[in-house]
């Protein structure tokens, strides 16, 4: 098995991108393997490592069908609704607490009676 060329952090040569890279110009790498990659040194641990794939056999970006958005658009909907009082938050609920704010940290009953 070959090496796979290793250039430096900024170094790379035209013909070559990472996935972002790719994904801002509307493509994607479209099964092709990694081609290269780069290195950023760091000093008290490994190096950075991020893979490079070739732009000329890199592929368009497929476009989203109406079954994916419609996926998409449920899937968001499940992140925001709470498991607890199934509400829709109106945001996408911290998986550190599992719940929406309002139904993690009630308000003590003492503190409506005074208001």
């Amino acid at each position: 098995m070959a090496a796979l060329p290793v250039f430096r952090w900024h170094l790379a040569p035209d013909g070559y991108a990472t996935r972002r890279q790719l994904r801002a110009r509307d493509l994607r790498p479209g099964g092709q393997g990694v081609a290269a990659q780069l290195e950023r040194p760091r000093r008290r641990r490994g190096p950075l490592v991020a893979y490079l794939y070739r732009v000329a056999d890199a592929k368009p970006v497929r476009p989203m069908t109406p079954a994916k958005w419609a996926a998409l658009a449920k899937a968001n909907t499940a992140r925001r609704t709470c498991p607890h009082c199934r509400r829709d938050a109106g945001y996408v609920i911290p998986p550190t607490l599992g719940m929406c704010v309002p139904c993690a940290y009630p308000e003590p009953a003492d503190a409506l009676r005074s208001a």
